[in-house]
């Protein structure tokens, strides 16, 4: 074997190595998707897990207008009381019922806010989104809406 078709075939074997080793780490999960979640994503899981016990009864340190005092602007509370009248349904939920589960996924992040979409999981199999967006200042969950049409 030649100086050049040894040379050559270190080159593409280099190459090779290098293009697999980038795609692997262009394929690496994210943190929210290993598991690791957001600050923002933790927010939501809190103030949703912390809303729903009250809203049954087993949170014995606050209600569920004093979770939402606590993790929601009051504007985004006004709000909520406004689409509750309208909709004649828990606004948080978006239903008259309470979800059995739930999940919360990253959406991004931009001009100071994160989004969270947190998913309901019902008893008859079927999912809620709701969309959340957290102030990364502070954490304050400022919006609270259906996923956009």
């Amino acid at each position: 074997m030649s100086h050049s078709t040894k040379l050559r075939g270190a080159v593409v074997t280099a190459c090779t190595t290098a293009l697999l080793t980038g795609s692997a780490l262009l394929s690496a999960p994210s943190q929210a998707q290993a598991g690791l979640q957001t600050r923002a994503e933790k927010q939501v899981n809190a103030f949703f897990g912390q809303y729903r016990d009250a809203v049954l009864g087993q949170n014995p340190n606050q209600d569920p207008t004093e979770v939402r005092q606590e993790f929601l602007t009051p504007g985004l509370n006004t709000e909520l009381d406004r689409w509750a009248d309208d909709h004649q349904a828990d606004p948080v939920f978006r239903a008259q019922n309470v979800p059995d589960d739930w999940s919360v996924a990253y959406a991004g992040s931009g001009a100071g806010h994160s989004t969270v979409i947190l998913t309901e999981k019902w008893r008859d199999g079927s999912t809620t989104d709701v969309w959340y967006q957290v102030r990364l200042a502070g954490l304050r969950i400022d919006g609270l809406q259906d996923p956009p049409a």
